[in-house]
């Protein structure tokens, strides 16, 4: 059983022990539906059965164990994982951002690697894939239709199509 990344930690919320996190997700309702068991390190050690509701995008959750604001306030910053095996299929065209970290990305007009994708992040219009290339210098391409061509899980490549004054 392996585990996934779902968000951070930003804050407390009231004086109940509450928790505020980011989330890793543009389906943040899918993802608060099935958030009954966290972990709080990624080796997964200790779980904390939870409840969770939404509010302004953001997850509110309430952990076992964490009843006071300042047992919560020690968790501020702590990244929240669940179990791969909780974890929806995905439609067709849809992907998890664990299964696009390390993979090779490729030039369609030259069909050769400009390096690796790295980090994902949202900046609230799409997501954002950062790359690093041979040289270690960063690259950012919108995750868009007119830029992401192809993404091949299986041979661990995505294809893109880099517009003039993209990069």
């Amino acid at each position: 059983m392996s585990s996934v990344l779902i968000g951070q930690i930003v804050n407390v919320h009231g004086i109940k022990g509450e928790v505020k996190i980011y989330p890793y997700t543009d389906d943040v309702d899918s993802l608060a539906k099935k958030l009954k068991k966290v972990y709080l390190d990624e080796a997964m050690t200790k779980s904390y059965k939870s409840t969770c509701r939404i509010q302004k995008g953001m997850l509110l959750v309430k952990l076992s164990e964490i009843d006071t604001v300042e047992k919560a306030e020690s968790l501020r910053k702590k990244y929240v994982y669940i179990s791969e095996d909780d974890l929806d299929e995905l439609e067709e065209g849809s992907y998890y951002v664990k299964d696009l970290l390390g993979l090779d990305v490729i030039d369609t007009a030259t069909n050769e690697s400009i390096g690796k994708l790295d980090y994902v992040f949202n900046t609230g219009a799409n997501d954002v894939y950062e790359i690093t290339k041979p040289d270690n210098t960063k690259i950012y391409l919108p995750a868009i239709k007119q830029v992401i061509k192809k993404v091949d899980i299986k041979s661990k490549k995505i294809y893109v199509e880099i517009m003039e004054g993209l990069i």
